[in-house]
């Protein structure tokens, strides 16, 4: 097993009790296995015109800003949000499903129960089981509600794994980190282990510290980190899978001055032929995030702004019921 240091101080615990802050670092993934699609593009200088949406800002407030972007030549669509959560009028939350009878239902409901002026989806889940899990890092409220991924096989090749997480600090500061989890506490790394297929990295302790974070979610992998492009695959033992492929996209990052971003790419149409990860992670840097990960993807990405479905998610209005999500109120 994964030794994690441990000094009996407890971060975020089942009990709801808010934690203390800490300085941002970058997340690590989980091991999930998407449809197959088109094969990875290898070209990663993504160019998009990106616009105000002025009939959707008009309606918010000034700390939070919409864009649209569009390249009629790939094709490709995307939007992207930048949230100033230091804003005390603006807080985003992560919550999970309340749906007893099979733990997920659409963005627009997540927004529309929670109040919320902006929501879109969040970490993968079990999509062939009812009641699904929440497959990664889950925290509410500052209760966990799933634990990091522990441990991934592959071959028969068992990687103890640190995967990427954001998370939201009880004073409303945004953190990134490679994130494990020990009983009721939880752990950020300063980098994922090195595994490599095939060649899975020695366990070890070092670096380990805990994670304050009053609400989470964990995907990935990671996509930028300290202001550069750094795409941690295979350190997150997602080969093997389809994820590093061409499909529909959510990200999430910060900026230098600690504003949220939220990105979401349409893809699987004619229009938007969707993204790989490192045309993911160009476009993020693009917009300013010095920090950003993979969110869950495919048909899952979802934007809703203001009760508007700003993207198509499955090429029309049909929304994917998803377990989790990131919502933005509005005061």
């Amino acid at each position: 097993m994964m030794r994690i240091g441990m000094d009996g101080r407890r971060l975020v615990t089942r009990d709801g009790r808010p934690p203390m802050r800490r300085t941002s670092r970058l997340g690590v993934p989980l091991l999930l296995t998407l449809g197959a699609c088109s094969p990875p593009a290898h070209d990663v200088a993504v160019q998009l015109d990106w616009r105000p949406v002025d009939s959707v800002n008009a309606r918010l407030p000034a700390g939070i800003r919409v864009y649209a972007g569009q390249n009629d030549g790939l094709p490709l669509r995307a939007w992207y949000v930048r949230i100033e959560e230091r804003d005390p009028r603006i807080t985003t939350r992560v919550v999970a499903s309340d749906d007893t009878a099979d733990n997920r239902e659409t963005v627009s409901s997540f927004a529309s129960e929670a109040g919320a002026c902006l929501a879109a989806n969040g970490g993968y889940f079990t999509m062939g089981r009812t009641p699904a899990d929440h497959v990664g890092l889950l925290v509410s409220n500052g209760a966990i509600v799933a634990p990091a991924t522990g441990m991934v096989v592959r071959d028969s090749v068992p990687y103890h794994t640190a995967r990427a997480a954001i998370g939201f600090t009880a004073d409303g500061e945004i953190d990134i980190a490679w994130v494990s989890s020990r009983h009721d506490s939880l752990y950020a790394w300063p980098r994922p282990p090195p595994h490599q297929p095939g060649r899975p990295a020695s366990p070890t302790d070092a670096g380990a510290e805990l994670w304050e974070v009053r609400e989470a979610v964990g995907a990935g992998p990671a996509l930028v980190v300290d202001g550069a492009i750094r795409v941690t695959t295979d350190a997150e033992v997602f080969f093997g899978s389809s994820i590093p492929l061409v499909h529909p996209r959510t990200a999430a990052g910060r900026t230098s001055d600690g504003a949220l971003l939220i990105m979401v790419v349409d893809g699987r149409q004619p229009d938007s032929r969707g993204v790989s990860l490192e045309e993911l992670a160009t476009m993020m840097l693009e917009v300013g995030a010095v920090e950003a990960l993979n969110l869950d993807g495919g048909g899952s990405s979802t934007l809703v702004v203001d009760g508007i479905l700003m993207n198509r998610p499955t090429g029309g209005t049909t929304q994917r019921e998803v377990m989790s999500a990131l919502v933005t109120f509005c005061r």
